[in-house]
């Protein structure tokens, strides 16, 4: 779910349009870098990443770890980014040349799946279970009975039947949620319009609501309103910016019940002209990381990677690491092919760990993705995976990519899916729009009010399991730098049996009033603790296998990165 989404069915539940099944919101919210506080001496339940720094790394030379970032795109030139960014030091920047011949031409800086080799780019998107009705409605849209259909075909005509049920039900939640925007977003111009004049500014912050006394009902009402608005979505943004964010979801929505009746594979091949239900068309795409709405995955790669100690924004949790942007991800559903592409490009060109903050409920190329996921398991990368944001069971209801292969009882061992945590206190420490899970849920992780880097040099502060991915992978990427002998398989035992467990405690299940032990709700029954993790990995002995050819390239590309910031290749040798 976009964090635009989230905002939008906040504001839904503040004006009463929706009831909220469970209240889980905090009357205060927390400071920004709680995801990297302690809660023994800041009383929040960060993952202790700081305490980490603080009395176990002091002094300790860390390595370069390369992560990929899969996602919708990336703003290369943030601030706080400078210095992280991947460079490929086989290509030669803008010569329209593959010059390490891997099938993609001018990949400086990472490669866009979803756009096409004349420049332009896809931005929105069709939903996965859209593509596939209108598939199978060729199959089975005149059928009115199973008894017509070829017995070969009947699984696939119930998969469709579903499909067919599911279709008939987003639509009418989409026009229902079209016409209650539409009457909220109406109500807020009211709410501005008025604070504007009676402020007389032409922005409308929290900050400038302090010392505003109405002088009528009016504007009584509309401080009322302003201010339950702000307490939901903290003192980050105007209230025009979050009103044009519900605008553009208006529109997006208008466009989805627009879309119903058109093929959803056309945009696909007019704009990056492969075939989609091809594997092998792969030299697809360009070289445009940061188009279309990168805001998503630069607030990833923010968690992760934004410099520690430079006074600027935000620190991120890895202090060495470098960022490898792959563009997979519209505002819509991705296509399996994209992912399963995308994990390739990553491990081939040297990831060490992959993140992966997106998923979707249909995934008719499984196959395709699952033999990434297994390419990946032999090179020995890490896959770290967002468990999802619809307070779902991701053990009933599946959420795709998972560990799970395709028509067997296996499980990928180097797949690691995140739920996400908020600051506390106990009860409400599983995020309220978090998937949870026994078996397919490994651990959560700060997800909740998540403050990092966005596009413009900017900064905001998201929610979701989005946001709880990459504080794992940037936790597993801060292990390798300083034990970069540990495989994939030892960062996932590390990260899994360090894990912070409250015994005792009942915690409401996501999306219900009810409650359960905290560790029904995930494999590990635990939260995400850095210090913990660096502490167990300096028990063991790294098995991983560096090859003198990796090295060489590692450190070509930290080279070209200090030149490219420029330093000499000798600068911060410690750091």
């Amino acid at each position: 779910m976009s964090n635009h989404l989230q905002k939008l069915i906040v504001f839904l539940a503040c004006c009463s349009i929706f009831p909220s099944a469970q209240a889980q919101s905090f009357n205060t919210h927390p400071p920004h870098g709680w995801q990297l506080m302690d809660y023994a001496t800041d009383s929040v339940y960060g993952a202790s990443v700081n305490k980490a720094y603080a009395e176990l790394l002091k002094g300790k030379k860390s390595h370069p770890v390369i992560v990929a970032v899969i996602d919708g795109g990336l703003d290369t030139s943030q601030q706080d980014l400078r210095g992280h960014i991947w460079i490929n030091p086989g290509e030669i920047p803008n010569n329209g040349i593959d010059d390490d011949h891997n099938g993609y031409v001018d990949d400086v800086h990472g490669w866009n799946f979803i756009g096409g080799k004349n420049g332009k780019n896809i931005i929105n998107e069709s939903s996965e279970a859209d593509r596939e009705y209108y598939r199978l409605q060729q199959l089975f849209g005149s059928v009115s009975d199973s008894q017509q259909v070829k017995k070969k075909l009947l699984p696939e005509y119930r998969y469709w039947l579903k499909l067919k049920a599911r279709r008939e039900a987003d639509s009418a939640d989409n026009a229902e949620t079209y016409q209650n925007l539409s009457r909220v977003l109406n109500i807020f111009d009211e709410v501005d319009s008025v604070l504007r004049k009676g402020l007389g500014r032409d922005t409308i912050t929290f900050k400038s609501l302090k010392g505003f006394e109405p002088e009528d009902s009016a504007s009584a009402w509309a401080l009322s309103i302003a201010y339950r608005i702000f307490d939901r979505i903290g003192d980050d943004e105007s209230l025009e910016a979050y009103i044009a964010e519900g605008k553009e979801y208006l529109k997006q929505t208008k466009q989805k019940l627009d879309d119903l009746h058109k093929d959803p594979n056309a945009q696909r091949r007019e704009i990056v002209g492969d075939n989609p239900f091809d594997i092998h068309d792969r030299n697809y795409g360009n070289n445009n990381i940061a188009t279309g709405n990168p805001m998503h995955g630069t607030h990833v790669a923010g968690i992760i990677a934004a410099t520690r100690g430079n006074d600027i924004g935000m620190d991120g949790i890895a202090d060495n690491v470098i960022i490898m942007p792959v563009r997979v991800v519209p505002d819509g559903d991705e296509r399996d092919k994209d992912v399963a592409l995308g994990i390739r490009y990553a491990v081939d060109n040297g990831a060490q760990i992959i993140n992966m903050s997106f998923g979707k409920p249909y995934s008719p190329q499984k196959k395709w993705v699952d033999k990434a996921v297994k390419y990946a398991e032999r090179k020995g990368v890490l896959l770290v995976h967002a468990a999802g944001n619809e307070s779902s069971d991701d053990d009933t209801v599946p959420n795709y990519p998972n560990a799970d292969f395709l028509n067997s009882h296996k499980r990928a061992w180097n797949f690691i899916n995140v739920g996400a945590s908020t600051a506390g206190p106990d009860s409400l420490i599983v995020a309220s729009f978090s998937n949870y899970g026994k078996r397919e849920v490994d651990l959560f992780a700060p997800g909740d009010e998540i403050y990092s880097t966005v596009t413009h040099n900017q900064y905001a502060s998201y929610s979701g399991t989005s946001m709880a991915s990459p504080m794992v992978a940037g936790v597993a990427a801060l292990i390798l730098e300083y034990y970069p002998r540990l495989t994939a398989r030892q960062l996932k035992y590390v990260i899994e049996h360090s894990v912070t467990t409250l015994p005792g405690d009942s915690v409401y299940i996501p999306g219900t009033d009810k409650k359960t032990l905290f560790a029904n709700l995930s494999r590990t029954g635990g939260l995400l603790n850095a210090y913990q993790a660096l502490k167990l990995a300096a028990t063991l002995h790294g098995k991983r296998h560096i090859s003198r050819k990796q090295e060489k390239r590692l450190q070509q590309i930290v080279a070209m990165i200090k030149a490219q910031q420029g330093q000499s290749p000798d600068d911060d040798e410690d750091d």
